[in-house]
């Protein structure tokens, strides 16, 4: 018979700023968004963690990773919050809350005041709750080519 994970109670889950973390947790969390493809190797987001502006983890006492977020920025003008997930049997309880309020708090603390995201279908109304608007007449694009056409 498995036994059942015994969660920790919200108010025990620390969110941490960090520049390092076990990339295989981190991974586990990209899984769970449906941002992880299986041949990617994990080894990578050690890089990805140490470069971005901020790094949060949300750690449960036992030290695992049930949450994360990360800011890009310019750390002048700009930033975009990312890759903002929680476990899902840690959902509905308020961490991706605290997550997300810790990337803008690192954000104005640095004197940055333009913040976006992309948000993924469904998740509006949690963003916009926290007060991020919609960009009216703006288009969210990404490149989507091999070629690279401004090199030639």
């Amino acid at each position: 018979m498995l036994r059942e994970r015994r969660m920790a109670p919200t108010e025990m889950i620390e969110i941490r700023r960090v520049g390092s973390w076990d990339v295989n947790e981190i991974a586990g969390l990209y899984r769970e968004g449906g941002w992880w493809r299986d041949e990617w190797d994990p080894q990578g987001l050690a890089d990805l963690i140490r470069g971005s502006f901020a790094f949060f983890v949300a750690v449960e006492p036992g030290g695992s990773a049930v949450g994360m977020g990360r800011v890009i920025a310019d750390g002048v003008s700009d930033a975009y919050i990312q890759d903002l997930v929680v476990g899902s049997a840690y959902r509905g309880r308020g961490i991706g809350d605290r997550i997300l309020g810790s990337c803008v708090t690192a954000c104005h603390e640095a004197g940055i005041t333009w913040i976006a995201l992309i948000a993924e279908p469904d998740t509006e109304r949690f963003y916009q709750s926290r007060g991020f608007v919609v960009m009216e007449h703006y288009t969210p694009m990404k490149f989507g080519g091999d070629d690279h056409p401004c090199s030639q």
